[in-house]
């Protein structure tokens, strides 16, 4: 019984290993990689191209999940799950972040007794400078520096 056992889960185990296998060189299992907007401002496209529509534009810092490549042109998804291009030139391989909530406190220390430096609504991008426990230092692409929560931020 014992060798019947060991025999079932050496089989299953060998299954499990094509598939990891399988799934890496297929990149099924390849996690998305995160970029940033390099440039102070940057068009987000319908297609792979100059030609195609401009759908929005974003600023500086602006983090996205790079989700499909083709060429000098990256499919990205954004914080509320749009998708559109952007030419790689335009991204970099940023720490940043965006907030996520309305009315988010920026503060001069991380703690949540510490003076608000800036007040930012949803959707505005920072780049991180240091991550200290629940809390992130960032800064704007104007200059201003803080600190803020890490649940106000994607």
């Amino acid at each position: 019984m014992t060798v019947l056992f060991n025999k079932k889960i050496k089989g299953c185990f060998g299954v499990v290993i094509i598939l990891l296998v399988w799934g890496m060189l297929s990149g099924v299992a390849a996690a998305a990689e995160r970029m940033a907007v390099k440039a102070s401002i940057a068009n987000l496209r319908d297609g792979a191209g100059t030609k195609n529509k401009v759908l929005w534009q974003v600023e500086k810092y602006h983090p996205f999940l790079v989700i499909s490549k083709k060429k000098n042109w990256y499919e990205v998804k954004d914080f509320e799950g749009d998708t559109a291009w952007i030419h790689k030139s335009l991204l970099g391989k940023i720490s940043a972040v965006i907030t996520t909530k309305t009315k988010c406190n920026v503060r001069s220390k991380p703690d949540k007794n510490s003076k608000v430096v800036l007040r930012v609504e949803r959707g505005v991008p920072f780049k991180v400078l240091k991550r200290q426990g629940n809390w992130i230092r960032i800064e704007h692409a104007d200059g201003e520096v803080g600190w803020i929560y890490k649940t106000l931020v994607w």
